[in-house]
């Protein structure tokens, strides 16, 4: 890629992700160019900064940290024109782990959500535009089923159609004139939704929003809703068994132990 692919890309991020918003149905809390605050104090405090509000960012800390954030931990200087600008994207509306992840299952290799050498080598004979259309085929189901998505689905939608028709033309491939994004208006439709915590893992949005924060068991059950995001139409309530049926597990297990504990104590 060329070293002008990052500055065009995130001239383009950075129209979607709009100025400060601090929306109450946004559970990413106040944002600034689509930097949360929890995301701006641990960069801040990375680099020996002391920590401050994240309307006062600068745009050298804004390009760093989206540089470092999200175009590196997908390896979009190694891609193909067009799937850089669709994966970038992706991995700041919604993690770099499950943007990698969606480029992954298009690719039909191994899915770990880090785009590496075996990903990258994957590439080859596949047509970028055909990339693109996979990555935000998966990336529009996996929002639809996002509890927050009557708040700001239409916003994402418009989105993601904008970021198809403008990556596919990157890669040289003729599709649906994209509306330029300059001509959206902000407000609670705009297309901007929380980017990703500070580290290369899941986040809220990759679990489809399921028990943030719940530890190994939260983790199990979101991969799992994870694989079945493109099946948007099942994801909630697919989600929620899911959960029932660990909840059973960990239940069950704890039964049996307090059963073996007690029939020791009679054997006493």
């Amino acid at each position: 890629m060329t070293a002008s692919s990052f500055d065009e890309a995130l001239r383009r991020v950075l129209v979607h992700e709009g100025g400060y918003a601090d929306h109450p149905a946004d559970p990413g809390g106040a944002t600034m160019q689509g930097i949360t605050q929890r995301v701006y104090d641990g960069w801040r405090r990375r680099h020996g900064q002391p920590v401050r509000s994240v309307r006062r960012i600068a745009p050298d800390e804004v390009a760093a940290l989206y540089r470092r954030q999200y175009w590196d931990a997908v390896r979009a200087d190694d891609l193909p024109a067009g799937l850089d600008y669709a994966l970038f994207d992706a991995a700041v509306n919604s993690g770099p782990a499950q943007a990698g992840k969606w480029l992954q299952r298009t690719l039909k290799v191994t899915v770990d959500g880090q785009v590496g050498e075996a990903t990258l080598a994957a590439l080859d004979g596949h047509a970028p535009a055909a990339l693109v259309d996979g990555v935000c085929d998966r990336r529009l189901a996996m929002l639809r089923s996002l509890r927050t998505f009557p708040t700001f689905g239409a916003g994402w939608t418009r989105r993601v159609t904008e970021v198809r028709a403008t990556a596919r033309r990157m890669a040289g491939e003729a599709g649906p004139m994209a509306v330029e994004a300059e001509e959206q208006p902000d407000g609670a439709g705009a297309a901007r939704a929380r980017p990703a915590d500070t580290r290369l893992s899941r986040t809220p949005e990759g679990a489809g929003g399921l028990i943030s924060g719940a530890g190994v068991l939260g983790a199990v059950i979101a991969e799992q809703a994870d694989r079945l995001a493109p099946l948007a139409v099942l994801a909630e309530p697919l989600k929620w068994l899911f959960a029932a049926l660990m909840l059973a597990g960990v239940v069950l297990t704890l039964r049996g132990a307090l059963a073996r504990i007690g029939a020791g104590e009679v054997a006493r």
